[in-house]
């Protein structure tokens, strides 16, 4: 079921997302921002997984009033459609939803089966090195537009 101004929270992952959020040993101090570094984590590995049951449905709101929330919302439905700018607007924001849950629902997979890999390294730990690894290389050469586009226009700053 669609939600006009909710996403969705895969019920496969619903124990991951509990301990990702502990009060105690939870990396993230809540779910949104559990689902968000998922969904970039999701993005990185190119990987979209889509999925059917789904708990209890996060406002969007939520997201959105976080820092680079609806950035992170736009930002991932432009990437997946480079060709089509009206993926921007607002009728299609149910479907940038469906993007950012889907990749939502692949990180959370992955993150899963590093948990279960790495069962002697502490949840912080396999963040960090998530973290550190995404700041260190980039999983694939990425185009860069902008740097092509600035290096052939020959300006004279």
């Amino acid at each position: 079921m669609a939600y006009a101004d909710r996403f969705r929270r895969p019920r496969a992952h619903e124990d991951l997302l509990g301990k990702l959020t502990d009060r105690k040993t939870g990396t993230f101090s809540t779910m949104v921002e559990a689902m968000m570094f998922a969904a970039l984590l999701g993005r990185r590995r190119g990987e979209r997984k889509p999925f059917d049951e789904s708990d209890e449905p996060i406002r969007l709101a939520l997201m959105e009033s976080r820092d680079y929330g609806e950035v992170l919302l736009d930002m991932l439905g432009a990437i997946e459609y480079p060709d089509d700018p009206k993926i921007l607007s607002a009728d299609r924001q149910p479907e940038r939803v469906l993007i950012f849950e889907e990749y939502a629902n692949a990180g959370l997979s992955h993150l899963k089966t590093l948990i279960s890999r790495q069962s002697d390294q502490d949840l912080d730990t396999i963040i960090s090195n998530l973290v550190l690894e995404g700041l260190r290389q980039p999983l694939e050469v990425e185009k860069d537009d902008v740097g092509e586009i600035l290096a052939s226009a020959d300006l004279d700053w």
